[in-house]
């Protein structure tokens, strides 16, 4: 299913559907949340996604829900207040959908140094998902990698490269075990992403092979 004018590439639609269907972990959630609110294009499609999915589950045969009174007093209390608004990340601003999962805004990150012009800073891991955001300095590159797992990672300022195209705020961009790749940020600016990284890290190359021999796996 795609609305005119726009363009959804596989593993973009999957993951648009599993957050129409409510089946992913909070930190992808998340993800896909900021995703939604500074690409706004791309809310009809997931709104056709939950209308299939609410139609399924009309048609699902009711059962009986033990606790029901307390399970509704704690989803409405973790309902976000529709007075806030959805900022976006412009400026030092986050998306809120990415403020709300990690408690705070970007001035308030503790970044830790990776390498020259390379940050981060870790959320911990929920259902075997870690999440992070990554601060890397205009023109620099992160070194080429590859990973146990998927790695879907959001761009949320300034741009990158990588073997499979071109990322923009917005954008997300997927690389999993098959992937061997060396994100290249544009020289025009900083770049910022929130990456969401299943499994280890393990960095390829001559230098990275050395690196991952001393240190281990990310």
């Amino acid at each position: 299913m795609q609305a005119p004018g726009q363009t959804h590439d596989a593993p973009l639609d999957a993951l648009l559907g599993r957050y129409a269907a409510g089946a992913l972990d909070p930190a992808l959630h998340a993800l896909v949340a900021a995703h939604l609110e500074m690409k706004p294009d791309n809310r009809s499609f997931v709104r056709a996604l939950e209308g299939l999915e609410a139609d399924r589950l009309l048609e699902t045969p009711a059962t009986p829900m033990n606790g029901r009174e307390a399970v509704l007093a704690r989803i409405f209390a973790e309902a976000p207040s529709r007075s806030q608004p959805a900022r976006t990340a412009h400026g030092s601003e986050l998306p809120f959908a990415i403020r709300r999962f990690i408690g705070r805004d970007l001035n308030g990150v503790a970044w830790k140094s990776l390498l020259p012009g390379v940050r981060e800073c870790k959320f911990g891991s929920t259902d075997g998902a870690e999440a992070s955001l990554l601060w890397i300095g205009a023109g620099k590159a992160v070194p080429s990698h590859t990973h146990d797992g998927a790695e879907t990672t959001l761009v949320l300022r300034g741009a990158f490269s990588d073997l499979h195209g071109h990322y923009e705020p917005g954008d997300i961009a997927f690389a999993d075990s098959d992937v061997d790749h060396k994100p290249v940020v544009d020289k025009g600016g900083d770049c910022i992403c929130f990456a969401v990284t299943e499994g280890h890290l393990h960095l390829t190359g001559p230098v990275g092979r050395i690196i991952d021999r001393f240190f281990g796996p990310r």
